[in-house]
């Protein structure tokens, strides 16, 4: 009963760190927290990084997200910002 109740417990922690990561949005934060909290969850939920990538390209500001497109090459903090 103690590795049944251990295995679930388990499995609700990592349940709650994906739930954690698809609920981040960047809405009124700036870039800035958007990415330092990104971060943090992102390290947390244990995802591939290509999914993260993707997942922070969807959820940052549309206006940012639009200059970023129309740039001629992205800013180094954010092309990197999966790697750290």
């Amino acid at each position: 009963m103690a590795d049944l109740k251990k295995e679930f417990n388990r499995r609700d922690k990592k349940t709650m760190k994906v739930v954690k990561l698809k609920k981040i949005e960047q809405e009124s934060k700036t870039i800035e927290e958007f990415v330092e909290k990104f971060r943090k969850v992102a390290r947390e939920s244990e995802y591939e990084r290509k999914l993260l990538v993707e997942k922070f390209k969807r959820e940052m500001n549309e206006v940012i997200r639009q200059k970023l497109m129309e740039s001629e090459c992205l800013p180094g903090a954010l092309s990197n910002s999966m790697s750290k």
